[in-house]
């Protein structure tokens, strides 16, 4: 048996993450954050155009991320804009998706 211990994060930092992860395994969330990470700022009415969901769906799911600290929202009268909240959350996003890609790739070559 091997005496070698790992250091392995706070219990409430594995919670944490998995509360991430799993927030992040919804496609509808995913392409949420792909347009923004393209478009920067943007309204739900455009995110739901680009999306393809509906401003219900798409409402739900930025609440969502805005609770989980993964974008958020700037008012300008009655209209609320949102982003990314801030770089890590998109090297996170870019990360994974060279991850996924990165297979592919080698796949075709």
């Amino acid at each position: 048996m091997s005496t070698v211990k790992a250091a392995l994060p706070p219990e409430s930092a594995i919670e944490g993450l998995a509360e991430v992860f799993g927030l992040l395994s919804d496609p509808g969330r995913l392409r949420l954050m792909a347009a923004l990470l393209e478009g920067g700022e943007m309204c739900v009415r455009d995110l739901a155009a680009v999306c393809g969901q509906s401003e219900s769906a798409v409402s739900h799911a930025l609440r969502l991320l805005r609770l989980n600290r993964v974008v958020k929202v700037r008012r300008a009268g009655r209209m609320a804009y949102y982003r990314l909240a801030d770089s890590h959350v998109r090297m996170l996003f870019d990360l994974a998706l060279a991850h996924v890609t990165h297979g592919e790739e080698s796949e075709r070559g």
